[in-house]
């Protein structure tokens, strides 16, 4: 069976509906209730990825050492503001595939 595709009307009506505190709150508590097992997901995601090797340590480095202090703060909330959309990112394809996986197995366990 293959995937939905939806429409970017479709996807921007979903994501609006996360403003309702209700709805919000219902994904908030799953993923709490989610969070220790969606945290090994996403370090292993990561870091098979490449995302936290070499090319961090080396920006982590770079950050720190600068010289200037406003070249350091400006260099630590780039880095950071990068990894906050990186975490981001990969955590929303790791929300997506985890609401596939659970409506898969509803479906497939209603059909029983």
């Amino acid at each position: 069976m293959g995937e939905r595709e939806y429409s970017d009307a479709e996807i921007d009506a979903a994501v609006s509906a996360l403003t309702d505190a209700d709805r919000l709150r219902v994904a908030q508590d799953l993923v709490t209730r989610a969070a220790p097992g969606l945290q090994r997901v996403l370090n292993k995601a990561l870091e098979e990825g490449g995302w936290f090797g070499e090319l961090h340590e080396q920006a982590v480095r770079e950050a720190a050492g600068a010289s200037e202090t406003a070249d350091r703060e400006r260099a630590v909330r780039t880095l950071v503001a990068d990894e906050t959309r990186l975490g981001m990112l990969v955590g929303v394809a790791v929300g997506f595939e985890l609401a596939r996986v659970l409506t898969s197995r509803a479906s497939t366990t209603e059909g029983n």
